[in-house]
Order: C-alpha cells, then structure tokens, then sequence
C-alpha cells in the first residue's frame, strides 16, 4: 500500500514537471499557443483520477507560469483550464473504474481539449480586460485556428494515449492494463 503511494507521488511529480517543461517549450504567436502541456494532465486524470489530475494540472502550470511570466494576478485563471481538465478527465476515468477503451479515451481527450479551449478564451478575454490590451481580433481573431489545434492535438493525444497509459499500468498497478 505505501509502496503504491509512492509510485503515484512520483509519477505525479513527474507529470507535473513534463507539464511544466512542455509549457514552456511551446511556441507562442501572439494569443495563439501550441503547446502539448495537456498531455500530461491527461495521463495523470486517467490514471489517478481527479486529485491527481488537477495537482499535475495546476503544479506543472503553475511552475510554467512563474518560470515564464512570474507571478501576476491572472496567474490562477491561467491554471484554471489545465486543473479542471485533469479533474475532467480524473472523474471520467473513475466512473469507469480506471479500465477506459481506446474509444473512451479518445472521447474524454477530445471534450478536455474542447473545454480547455472554451475556458482558455474566457482567460485571454479576462487577462485583455484586466491588463487594457483587450481588441476583439486579438482575442477573438484566431478562434478558428486555435479549434483547428484543439481537434488535431486531441485526435493525436487520443491516439497515443493508450499505448502509454497500458505501459504506465504495469508501474501504477491501475486497470489500464487490459485496453
């Protein structure tokens, strides 16, 4: 039992670290971000649930966000989409008792990915506001794109996903095993 608390503070650590290095390797233009810091969060909701996604989620963005821009007072609403996606993805895979199909994993990737975009535009429009930069096409001007992004990242992550997560099973003795 201790051993398996272990495990899963270390791989969360890890996750959060990943997070927060593909974070900030990503390339930024402007209010348009590419960027594969969800991937983590996802691996971490699917396999340790709600807790353990929203701590990957917010620890790995956080340290982004310091690393990157400091602390500012929109910091937490930057965090925002990326623990309420590993709480999304954590409950889901709890539902289903940790033993998700490829199908549902592409499913639950694809609506993450979705509500990190809505939520992540809600950010830029407040972030705008707060700080007097806001223009209607700066925030609103590459919705299109950024949704291109979001469908292909999630038909990607759905893709990989469960390769990985039925290797990580054998280290986080969780029901992935038998995708």
């Amino acid at each position: 039992m201790n051993n398996d608390r272990t495990v899963r503070l270390t791989v969360n650590a890890m996750l959060a670290a990943l997070c927060a290095c593909l974070g900030y390797i990503s390339l930024d233009l402007g209010n348009l971000k590419i960027t594969f810091e969800s991937l983590p969060v996802l691996m971490a909701g699917l396999m340790f649930g709600p807790a353990g996604g929203a701590a990957v989620g917010g620890i790995g963005t956080l340290i982004y966000q310091v690393l990157r821009y400091g602390i500012t007072a929109t910091t937490p609403l930057w965090m925002l989409p990326y623990i309420l996606m590993g709480i999304a993805a954590g409950v889901y895979a709890k539902k289903s008792f940790f033993s998700n199909t490829n199908r549902q994993i592409l499913v639950i990737t694809v609506i993450c990915e979705v509500l990190v975009f809505v939520i992540n535009t809600g950010v830029i429009l407040a972030d705008s506001l707060i700080y007097g930069y806001y223009s209607a096409p700066y925030v609103f001007g590459s919705l299109g794109i950024r949704f291109i992004i979001c469908i292909v990242k999630s038909a990607a992550f759905g893709a990989v996903l469960p390769g990985i997560l039925k290797k990580m099973a054998r280290i986080t003795h969780n029901g992935l095993r038998d995708i």
